[in-house]
């Protein structure tokens, strides 16, 4: 077995504080924490110069300075209760001894200076404390974009339960003012605050608030290095990488069609020197843990090259991840094939992690989601290309851990050049199922990732009193979209964040992402009507069914209210006979299947979108909140569906079966990729063992260690 040690000193300090909390000796296996999307809200925050003061809560007797509600349930990400989450994860971790976490990426949201304060504050806390290191790389939103720039929302809560609207000098909303604060009445529920605190920090007020996480070298470090450093190994010296980790040292030139500098093309155009925070180091001897800025922020075609530092003049990273750097970070990927050749040579385990996934995230699902939903939706510009995905595996690379989309996924790629890599995607804590992964190092080759889900979160109803003030407030207003209450009633923050994936499908990811047919056909039926449509053969096409439909004579197709269709209310003979045929024919395929037609009717086209959404976000994690009765029936829709050939029709049922053929095929892939929860990786073999696979039946999920 290979033996991690730290140097001198220091090793002796770890050893002695692992001891202390009755684990085994770092020396014999190390583990590593990984957290991306924190989305780090400081609920507590105070604002410096005192332009708001928020809202005093009475369980902590602290003023709380939070987003609403309803802009948590519009958003893939929690903004208040990941504060409670961090804690408990953070605690979690030094419960079992881990000395190293990971952030990701997005361990900010937005990079803004109060709230940057305050995730400082309980790093430091933990650091100095328990002995942690933390490692961080940048998200898309730390920073946003690579310079400062004016920020702000508009749905933070004030009082009475009202929308507060915060901003920055130089936001449209705080035009004319130039002072350190000021309150503008511009006829909104309450004043607009504007304020510096909201601004969003470029690179360098980021690194110089968070330098001590990764970004600088610290001494405790047996190594450290940039892809802009010149020593080596043999020649390191604290000193000099200190020198040489200064933020004016670490910039690259990228233009608008390509990376600059030696890479740079004569019809390049539009080029800028711009930050980069990528790193090399090796925290215990014998691990190195390789840090990728993946955030690419291209120059838009007419920026302003008289202002390098404009932030207008790029677009945001959100959508470029490793696509884009292969193009416009050019000199970055070479740097990670020195650091992979140099890691074999020296016999270094090597682990890469990022924001942004190295792999395909769907399952393989990916281009029948493109056919159902359209290209570009569903976040699959974020999804790197299959030949991206194969560059990187041929810089050597074997494992990636990433973020960015609050997903939990395996992701494994194997090519005939014999190249290989894993992407493991770790959820976030700011999401549905809200998680952290924990890999232990075995042996040289060996590693086993384990996901820790972030069930029991002490104080996660700390803020719902004022919640509650909310969701008086849009009542008494009779607001147009109101979020469900019964959100309030959660048990724990697991249960929190299943409110939270229910009320995001309802509230934005439907109206947002589905096509208004299949989104009609949704909210009309259950799964009996589905099973029924997989055999209908009638004429009648879609627009016909329902002005049939009994008193509904002028319904159209993608109106905004729902439907629920009823097939005894068509007024037509043949129609009839037809769904008769059909029912029976399903009946029969239940039956054969060990399955009972009355129990499809037990669950509607919500609660599949819901379904669709949990498995697509959690994986095999899901399987604790989708009914146990229901993924046989998924299944067998699925297969139904994908038995049958339909060309391009209008009928009711080919229509049907042409858009949930594409579906429920979707479904089944999110719900059987490779394993997730509990596995073990040979970085030698390429293999993947399946540990501790979730059970379908119980819905067991792993619980915080106490």
């Amino acid at each position: 077995m290979k033996r991690f040690r730290k140097s001198s000193v220091a090793f002796l300090v770890s050893m002695a504080t692992a001891l202390a909390f009755n684990t085994a000796s770092a020396a014999e296996q190390v583990q590593i924490a990984f957290m991306p999307d924190i989305h780090f809200h400081d609920v507590y925050g105070d604002f410096n110069d005192g332009s708001f003061d928020g809202l005093k809560n009475s369980h902590s007797g602290q003023n709380a300075t939070i987003r609403s509600m309803h802009a948590q349930l519009t958003s893939t990400r929690l903004f208040n209760e990941n504060y409670f989450a961090l804690l408990a994860a953070l605690d979690d971790a030094v419960r079992r001894g881990v000395k190293y976490i990971a952030l990701p990426g997005d361990f900010s949201d937005d990079g803004q200076p109060v709230h940057i304060r305050g995730l400082k504050k309980i790093l430091d806390h933990y650091a100095k404390t328990y002995g942690i290191e933390f490692f961080a790389a940048p998200g898309n939103h730390d920073p946003v974009r690579p310079f400062d720039r004016p920020s702000g929302e508009k749905d933070f809560l004030g009082k009475d339960g009202k929308t507060q609207r915060i901003f920055s000098k130089g936001a449209n909303e705080c035009v004319g003012y130039e002072g350190k604060s000021a309150v503008i009445n511009a006829g909104h529920e309450l004043p607009t605050v504007c304020t510096e605190e909201i601004r969003e920090l470029g690179y360098e007020g980021l690194m110089a608030e968070l330098g001590d996480f990764g970004f600088f070298p610290q001494a405790s470090n047996v190594y450290w290095e940039t892809p802009y450093s010149t020593y080596t190994q043999v020649t390191y010296d604290f000193d000099e990488a200190l020198a040489q980790s200064n933020y004016q040292q670490r910039q690259y030139e990228i233009c608008h069609e390509g990376t600059g500098g030696e890479y740079k093309q004569p019809n390049y155009s539009a080029c800028f020197t711009v930050p980069d925070t990528s790193y090399l180091v090796e925290p215990v001897e014998g691990l190195w843990l390789l840090a990728i800025d993946a955030n690419v922020y291209i120059p838009n075609a007419d920026a302003d090259t008289a202002q390098p530092e404009l932030a207008a003049n790029f677009a945001g990273s959100g959508n470029a991840g490793y696509n884009k750097m292969l193009t416009h970070k050019q000199h970055v990927i070479e740097w990670m094939k020195t650091v992979v050749k140099r890691a074999h040579a020296e016999g270094k385990t090597l682990v890469a992690f990022s924001h942004f996934p190295m792999t395909e995230f769907y399952n393989g699902a990916a281009e029948t989601i493109e056919d159902i939903f359209g290209p570009g939706n569903f976040q699959l510009a974020r999804s790197p290309k299959e030949d991206v995905s194969h560059a990187l595996a041929k810089t050597g690379i074997k494992l990636h851990i990433g973020g960015h989309m609050h997903f939990n996924d395996t992701g494994v790629k194997r090519y005939d050049d014999g190249s290989f890599i894993f992407n493991v995607q770790a959820p976030s804590m700011a999401a549905y199922v809200p998680a952290y992964k924990l890999l232990s190092f075995k042996t040289d080759s060996q590693v086993e990732v384990e996901t820790v889900i972030l069930d029991k979160v002490p104080r996660f109803d700390e803020l719902f009193e004022h919640y509650e003030k909310e969701w008086k407030h849009l009542k008494a207003e009779a607001a147009e979209e109101i979020w469900n209450k019964d959100v309030l009633t959660s048990k724990d923050y697991y249960e929190f964040t299943n409110w939270h994936i229910t009320e995001l499908t309802r509230m934005r990811f439907l109206p947002e992402e589905w096509p208004c047919d299949l989104k009609q056909m949704v909210f009309a039926l259950d799964g009996r009507q589905m099973l029924t449509l997989s055999q209908l053969d009638s004429p009648l096409t879609q627009e016909q069914v329902m002005k049939l439909a009994k008193g509904r004579h002028a319904i159209e197709i993608c109106q905004e209210t729902p439907v629920n269709f009823d097939p005894s209310g068509i007024n037509d003979p043949a129609f009839s006979k037809a769904w008769q045929q059909a029912e029976a024919s399903a009946k029969q395929i239940a039956s054969d299947n060990g399955l009972s037609l009355d129990d499809f009717e037990k669950w509607n086209g919500f609660d599949l979108a819901v379904d669709f959404y949990r498995l697509r976000n959690a994986d095999e994690l899901a399987f604790k909140d989708v009914d146990r009765n229901r993924m046989p029936q998924y299944e067998l829709l699925a297969n139904t569906l994908a038995e049958q050939t339909v060309t391009d029709s209008t009928q009711f049922g080919d229509v049907f079966k042409q858009r949930f053929g594409g579906l429920f095929g979707i479904l089944t892939k999110f719900a059987n990729g490779e394993p997730s929860y509990h596995f073990e990786l040979n970085l030698d073999k390429g293999t993947i063992v399946d540990l501790k696979r979730l059970d379908l039946e119980t819905g067991k999920v792993p619980k915080i260690k106490q």
